[in-house]
Formats: C-alpha cells, structure tokens, sequence
C-alpha cells in the first residue's frame, strides 16, 4: 500500500512484480493507464441540503439497477457535493452536450449560487422534483433520490433510485466523454 498522503506506488502488486520499488512504481504507472483507458462519460452531480445547493463535474457514474431503476456516483469525501448528497440524501445527473465541453471546468470547485437569477456559475438551472439542481443546458437528467451509501477508500459510492428524469434538448444530442477534453481522473 502507498505510504500515508498519497506517496509511492499503491499495491496489491502481482507476483510478477515482487518487492522491488522501482517495479512496483511501473507497475502503479502501467495500472494507471489501462484504467484511464476505460470509457467515462462527463457529467455535472447536483447536490442540495436545504437551502445549500452546489453543482459538480463528475464522471465516475453509471447505471447499478434495473428494477429499481439504481444510480451509482462516485464522489470524494472532501467534495463539498459530498456533504450536500450526505446531508440532504438526493442528487441530479446532468449530462453535458459535448459541444458544450467549456463547461465542466466551471464546476470543479463549489460554485456561486445566485438563487434570485437561479444560476449555478452563472449557468440557469431548475429544482428538480427532489429538489436538487438541475442544469437547464443539460441535454438530459437524472434525479435521485439516495438509498444507499458505500465508502469505497477516499469516495462513497451513492446509490440513488430515479424518481425524475428526462431531456431537455434533442434526445439525439453527443454527450460529453471524458475522451473528448484533455481531462483525466481516476487510475
């Protein structure tokens, strides 16, 4: 295992690499890689507890369930959306047109909410049935309710049922993919 903040590379190691530090750090660099070649899209999580709202770029997310229909996003325990979807128990999901790429970057920190012009960041959003908020350039969405909660190392894996969803733009619009912007998370 890495050493405590985050130093050196992050075992369990293959028996092929063995004990020494100079393998297991190509080994940590090659695992990296192969997992950043897996397919993520690019969303933005919105998160609401009372009256304290704040919208996320976030692409670790993907369907859990059928029956209920299941949600499952992966959000860091420092995040500010953290506390929001921990302390209020609901979340969007807003996909991002892939023309509209420019706007993942407006949501990597907390965002300025301006309830009176009912922006996020000075994008226009809408409560969703939940409450929490909705991106209106967002080509479509999701929102969840929370039923579960897994901590999975420095993430909690949430569990959100699909109480609302819908498009908002024409249904056949590409959706953003981290492959298409110069980003990368995760490995």
């Amino acid at each position: 295992m890495a050493a405590p903040g985050g130093t050196g590379p992050i075992g369990p190691f293959p028996e092929q690499v063995g004990d020494d530090p100079e393998a297991q750090d190509a080994y940590d660099r090659l695992r990296r890689r192969v997992l950043w070649s897996l397919p993520y899209g690019l969303y933005v999580v919105g998160s609401r507890a009372g009256e304290r709202r704040n919208g996320m770029t976030l692409n670790w997310a993907t369907q859990l369930a059928f029956e209920p229909k299941l949600i499952g996003i992966g959000v860091e325990h420092p995040a500010y959306t953290h506390e929001l979807i921990s302390e209020g128990g609901v979340f969007s999901l807003c996909t991002i047109a892939r023309e509209d790429r420019a706007i993942v970057r407006k949501f990597t920190k907390p965002v300025e909410v301006d309830l009176a012009a009912m922006t996020l960041n000075g994008f226009a959003f809408h409560d969703g049935v939940t409450g929490a908020p909705i991106l209106d350039c967002a080509p479509a969405y999701l929102d969840c309710e929370v039923r579960d909660s897994v901590v999975t190392g420095a993430h909690t894996l949430f569990i959100g049922e699909v109480v609302d969803c819908g498009f908002q733009h024409d249904e056949d619009t590409p959706v953003l993919r981290m492959e298409d912007t110069r980003m990368n998370y995760g490995g």
